[in-house]
């Protein structure tokens, strides 16, 4: 007679069962591109592309299913502790989590952020002005789209609007001076720029915007890939070395904040809705000082300067009202 556990093993899929169709694949890293493509520049939101393809809902499911002991109990059922190894339990793990799901959407969005940030790197050394005064209209568009879509009707709501903004202005161009730039920073962006990532209207790379790290982590990044990139082909990898610890500790700080302050945020805005959703949008808002700061201090402001740091502005903020009219049918309440 077969015990019940034996009888639960044969009832989970096994792992060539458990394999999406490659169109499925194609389709969540594709997604995963345009999401991770917006990410990457701040004042645009992965998490309203998420909901104009249809699947933020089954995005926020997947994530809050990864918890500490689901990933143990993947761990464990991958190692002889346990009963033994059992691929089946651990694919049956997996698929609670969604995982094929998340693995293919992280694909496209680590591929975008890849790509994105070395253009970044390229810009803010070449053309600082083009890049910050599009960042500057991708940020102002995104706060008129976040402005229009909430109401403050409450004390304690305006004083959340009056802190966030004051928070973001004081911070944004200042924030290296005043917290420094050691790896504890480092940590503290990935861990709140993350939880950022997945809400719709708010940006993750605003978040490293007004913490001042967005082109360091973006240089780091993107001289990360390059000396990987020397270490296949012969050349020099010198800057793996370098910018490992950076990357490495932004990475365990997005972790940390994804599963932590992510559903801190989710709490807040179970709790109090408004005076949360002031808050966050007030950051948009004093995040706009950064950008003008960034172009102040690197080349200074001149007419010229000026006027292709407005022009420039202009096309970002076309960028993000075409996003919004194609997420029309979006409404902040539903965050």
């Amino acid at each position: 007679m077969s015990s019940s556990s034996d009888h639960a093993t044969e009832e989970r899929p096994t792992l060539r069962e458990s394999v999406p169709p490659l169109r499925e694949w194609a389709s969540t890293y594709l997604i995963g591109i345009f999401m991770g493509s917006a990410d990457a520049v701040p004042g645009v939101s992965g998490g309203t592309i998420a909901l104009i393809a249809g699947i933020y809902e089954r995005l926020i499911t997947a994530v809050t299913a990864v918890t500490p002991g689901r990933v143990l109990g993947f761990l464990r059922a991958l190692t002889p502790l346990d009963g033994g190894i059992s691929v089946r339990r651990a694919v049956g793990i997996f698929d609670e989590v969604d995982g094929w799901f998340l693995v293919a959407l992280l694909g496209g969005i680590l591929t975008a952020v890849i790509v994105v940030t070395r253009a970044v790197h390229v810009l803010d050394e070449s053309a600082p002005v083009v890049l910050f005064g599009f960042f500057f209209g991708l940020i102002a568009a995104s706060a008129v789209v976040l402005l229009r879509a909430i109401s403050i009707r409450t004390v304690a709501a305006g004083a959340a609007a009056v802190a966030g903004f004051t928070v973001a202005f004081l911070l944004s161009g200042e924030a290296e001076g005043l917290l420094g730039g050691g790896l504890p920073v480092v940590f503290l962006a990935g861990t709140v720029a993350v939880s950022a990532m997945i809400l719709p209207g708010l940006s993750g790379s605003l978040i490293l915007v007004i913490l001042g790290q967005y082109t360091r982590l973006s240089t780091a990044l993107s001289e990360f890939v390059s000396g990987v990139a020397g270490a296949v082909t012969g050349g020099s990898s010198d800057a793996v070395g370098t910018q490992a610890p950076v990357i490495v500790t932004f990475i365990v700080g997005g972790l940390v904040g994804l599963f932590t302050i992510s559903r801190v945020v989710r709490y807040a805005l179970d709790r109090n809705r408004e005076v949360t959703l002031a808050f966050l949008v007030a950051l948009v808002v004093g995040a706009l000082r950064a950008p003008v700061a960034e172009v102040r201090s690197e080349v200074g402001f001149s007419t010229e300067v000026a006027l292709t740091f407005a022009g420039v502005a202009v096309v970002g903020a076309v960028v993000v009202l075409a996003l919004d009219w194609y997420a029309a049918d979006f409404e902040i309440e539903e965050i």
